[in-house]
């Protein structure tokens, strides 16, 4: 059960790291503000190093991981692109972040809360992806 938990719980969190990664790329080059960008640009690094770690977790498990589910992405790029064609600017940028971090905390502790029987390595992974998202959002206030 614990191993079957952990690899659930990373494969979320590979999924929701792509989805959010995905999400900066689509916004970024539409940024003026250079400190919204650095604070993008950042978290996308930081984005990708908890992602390392998950991905050397996975192939202990010989597990490939989990792309956001399609239609999801989809719809996203979609909203995204919609949004900034009729506001491109960056306000419009924070909030599609803020909303995009608030979706990613709340699915994260509900897998957070589904996985109980995850390994400490895992749960201590999604906590500060968790917490990147949490700080993102707040980030993203004072460009609103």
């Amino acid at each position: 059960m614990i191993e079957s938990d952990t690899i659930k719980l990373l494969r979320e969190c590979d999924a929701g790291i792509k989805m959010g990664v995905s999400s900066i790329d689509d916004v970024v080059e539409s940024i003026k503000n250079k400190d919204l960008k650095k604070a993008l640009v950042t978290c996308k690094d930081e984005h990708l190093k908890l992602k390392n770690e998950i991905n050397n977790l996975l192939d202990k498990y010989q597990d490939k991981g989990k792309n956001p589910n399609p239609f999801v992405k989809t719809m996203s790029s979609v909203k995204t692109g919609m949004k900034l064609m009729i506001h491109e600017n960056d306000e419009t940028v924070a909030s599609l972040m803020t909303d995009g971090c608030n979706m990613g905390v709340k699915s994260l502790n509900k897998y957070l809360n589904q996985y109980k029987a995850a390994d400490e390595v895992s749960k201590d992974i999604t906590k500060r992806l968790i917490n990147l998202e949490a700080n993102l959002s707040i980030d993203m206030r004072k460009y609103l």
